[in-house]
């Protein structure tokens, strides 16, 4: 018998995810597990009764929803040793993707969960984030960090996450897919200042990614080659492009074969700093902080259940 703290979020992929809590709390308790299923109005208020549940003993903490709750359970769990379980329920889903874990049926996700507890958690790495500033923007003298265990975004994608965040309709992809129309109009390089290991690099480039897993956005095989154990992340970013050639190279991300070209740059390194003026980066789906950032890897910081 095991105990489990189960942190849902209802409103994963719009709501359309919201009996899939409900079933895996069902299945772990028929399974004679103690689980302390925790609901919250937001995600505040769920992460504050979160970390209280966290701080008495729990096995493991398991996060019901997307991206944006795996997120939540990287940030509470990183370092401290408490495995973190994920039943995906959400939108893209590309941390359980990347981990193996079944995306539609949540009996198998629950099943695969508890045999990996049973054997022991697999050790992966995170990513910490460093800011200046909140990441509502005003000023900060102390600046502040965050987590993410998948991809990060600074770039076009993360100008797209922007206006698509902004947007109260419709509902569901096809408000990123008419965001991404809209800023495909205006379309412009951007100007980098990167520090990768040390050594500063200046490029004009459509956007810069971080990955310490292969995908994004449903999919989007962004850094194909990332590894989530290999004490290193992957960076790729896309020279400048025109309107037609990017979107004739855009659908080659879903396999992960626009790297081969030669306007697609890619390297591995443990520490990088961002820069950028105008540009916010987004990790996990989540909005972090405007740039300049630094992103160094975690080398085995986070116990998964897969």
């Amino acid at each position: 018998m095991r105990t489990l703290a189960v942190a849902i979020n209802p409103t994963a992929s719009f709501g359309r995810g919201r009996e899939v809590g409900p079933l895996a709390v069902a299945l772990l308790r028929e399974r004679g597990h103690v689980v302390h299923e925790l609901v919250a109005s937001s995600l505040d208020a769920l992460r504050a009764d979160a970390v209280a549940r966290l701080a008495s003993a729990v096995d493991a903490l398991v996060v019901v929803g997307g991206d944006g709750m795996v997120n939540l359970g990287v940030e509470l769990t990183a370092g401290t040793g408490i495995p973190l379980g994920i039943i995906p329920s959400g939108t893209g889903n590309d941390m359980a993707r990347g981990l193996g874990i079944a995306l539609d049926d949540p009996e198998a996700a629950v099943i695969g969960m508890l045999a990996a507890l049973d054997r022991g958690p697999r050790l992966i790495d995170a990513a910490r984030i460093e800011f200046a500033t909140t990441s509502t923007g005003s000023a900060s003298a102390r600046g502040g960090s965050r987590r993410f265990a998948c991809v990060l975004s600074a770039g076009f994608d993360a100008i797209v996450n922007e206006r698509a965040n902004r947007m109260r309709r419709p509902r569901g992809r096809s408000r990123y897919t008419i965001a991404l129309l809209v800023e495909l109009a205006r379309l412009r390089p951007i100007d980098y200042r990167l520090v990768v290991d040390g050594v500063e690099l200046r490029e004009r480039a459509l956007l810069v990614s971080v990955g310490n897993n292969t995908s994004l956005g449903g999919g989007m095989t962004v850094t194909p080659a990332a590894l989530l154990d290999d004490g290193l992340l992957d960076v790729m970013l896309v020279r400048p492009l025109s309107r037609l050639a990017f979107l004739r190279i855009f659908p080659r991300v879903f396999a992960g074969t626009h790297v081969t070209d030669p306007r697609v740059v890619t390297m591995r390194a443990r520490r990088i700093r961002i820069e950028a003026e105008g540009i916010v980066a987004y990790a996990d789906g989540e909005r972090i902080a405007p740039l300049p950032i630094d992103v160094e890897v975690e080398p085995g910081a986070l116990r998964v259940l897969a």
